[in-house]
């Protein structure tokens, strides 16, 4: 019985920790072009559901820019914040028009949800 119950915790804990964290409103600028579900495709921009370690201009089925392809950035926290705060700096030629996010703030709470997303 108290196998069954150590089991059963561990499995909650395990379930808790693999929760995205929530949505920080900010994000809704990148929602208008991105999806964050496992299932869905791509939108305008891509999916960025396990973007945390890919590399990019790699994800199937979605069109990037040279610029991006070329980038080879491994999305990790730092370089997503970077990448957030001033995407035409960091990858000149993306085509993301998004002029970014400059208060640090905001920004770390976006790049910690888009990493929650696995």
């Amino acid at each position: 019985m108290k196998r069954a119950i150590v089991l059963a915790g561990s499995l909650i804990a395990t379930a808790a920790v693999a929760a995205p964290l929530p949505k920080p409103p900010t994000f809704a600028m990148c929602g208008v072009c991105h999806k964050v579900d496992a299932a869905a495709g791509n939108g305008v921009g891509p999916n960025l559901w396990n973007v945390g370690g890919r590399v990019s201009g790699t994800l199937p089925g979605f069109t990037y820019s040279p610029a991006m392809k070329a980038a080879k950035i491994k999305w990790t926290r730092a370089e997503l914040l970077t990448y957030i705060a001033d995407p035409q700096k960091k990858v000149p030629g993306t085509k993301m028009i998004y002029a970014g996010q400059k208060n640090p703030v905001q920004a770390a709470l976006i790049a910690d949800y888009v990493l929650s997303l696995k």
